[in-house]
């Protein structure tokens, strides 16, 4: 399934080694990987732009084929090296699941790193310039684009305060990053499928989970916990890009068109993310801003001066080092230049 899938994209992808061909009434056609079905950032921006407001933007000279990324018979972890080769022209690159092969990608959605919308815009923006200077020297890929999930946030059956109650329990959790924290909280890591979370709190498996504020919702977790924490663990970034040669093919009017309409979509989903990272507060709560979800009846917890303080001890004498032990001082280097500065915490004292 998945060589099929690189087939059909490579199939349609322009060639690299072809010139840039003239304007002609055929339009070009490029086969796209985007981000994961059935959450809104595909379907209210992602899909309708490259299958309506592309056409509008480039005068129906270029039309593209998309196809969800957990759709497309390509595992997240494949994407990185398939777009190297260039058998996915255009393609969204989770920054977790593509850190596995290149550690410094994870840098600016490292958990603990970004307790709220501001800060992940912040050090997004210190750090961006890494990870476009990473993926075009060592893959080929031109980014074109980083996207933001919502918030990712705590969600527990059990009553707690802060993060300094958790220990002990048993945490549902979706990477290594998350796992540490939850590791350097007391608490018992259990890593669990989405898909699966909510049976998992039911049958006792688990006492609390980490999932999106919205998503979490979407699920049920509403009806299955009481308390939600109100600060953001971790977000999901994930980066959209082309294979250099496969862009550079394009003519140059449809390259700059192209660049100026992602770049509207991508602040039109950072602007969602944050606005359903706040919906999911308010449905999971059952106050009158939930409109997308489903009304609860769970506690928002507050985070108190002692959780950001905690925040801050993990992230200095924990996520960092982990993270800079499994990267390499290549990876303290990128830290020292684009995050320190706004953390204040350097990776060298």
């Amino acid at each position: 399934m998945v060589l099929a899938a690189a087939q059909a994209a490579s199939a349609q992808a322009p060639s690299p080694r072809a010139p840039a061909r003239a304007a002609t009434s055929e339009p070009i056609r490029i086969k796209v990987i985007g981000g994961l079905a059935g959450v809104s950032q595909y379907l209210r921006y992602e899909a309708p732009f490259w299958q309506q407001q592309l056409g509008q933007i480039t005068q129906g000279r270029l039309v593209a084929d998309i196809e969800p990324s957990d759709r497309s018979g390509i595992r997240p972890a494949e994407m990185l090296h398939l777009m190297r080769l260039g058998v996915v022209p255009f393609g969204t690159l989770l920054l977790a699941t593509s850190a596995a092969d290149e550690p410094e990608l994870a840098g600016a959605d490292l958990p603990v790193l970004n307790p709220d919308m501001a800060r992940l815009r912040e050090n997004t923006r210190s750090y961006r310039p890494r990870i476009v200077r990473n993926l075009a020297e060592n893959y080929d890929i031109e980014v074109l684009a980083i996207y933001a999930y919502p918030a990712q946030v705590l969600f527990c059956t059990r009553p707690f305060t802060s993060l300094s109650d958790l220990g002990g329990r048993r945490i549902r959790t979706s990477s290594v990053g998350q796992a540490d924290v939850v590791t350097s909280l007391g608490a018992i890591s259990v890593v669990i499928p989405f898909n699966e979370t909510v049976n998992a709190l039911r049958n006792g498996q688990v006492e609390c989970a980490i999932t999106g504020s919205l998503s979490g919702n979407a699920i049920g977790l509403a009806e299955v916990t009481g308390y939600v924490h109100r600060m953001a663990l971790t977000w999901g970034l994930s980066v959209f890009g082309a294979h250099r040669p496969s862009w550079n093919s394009l003519p140059a009017d449809l390259r700059e068109a192209l660049r100026k309409g992602i770049g509207e979509l991508e602040a039109q989903i950072w602007d969602t993310a944050e606005q359903e990272t706040q919906e999911g507060f308010a449905c999971n709560a059952g106050l009158p801003d939930c409109r997308n979800g489903r009304p609860g009846r769970m506690q928002i917890v507050p985070v108190t001066e002692e959780d950001e303080r905690r925040r801050r001890v993990l992230l200095r004498d924990v996520v960092l080092p982990n993270w800079l032990e499994r990267c390499g001082p290549g990876c303290a280097d990128a830290w020292d230049e684009a995050l320190a500065p706004t953390t204040g915490i350097p990776a060298r004292p």
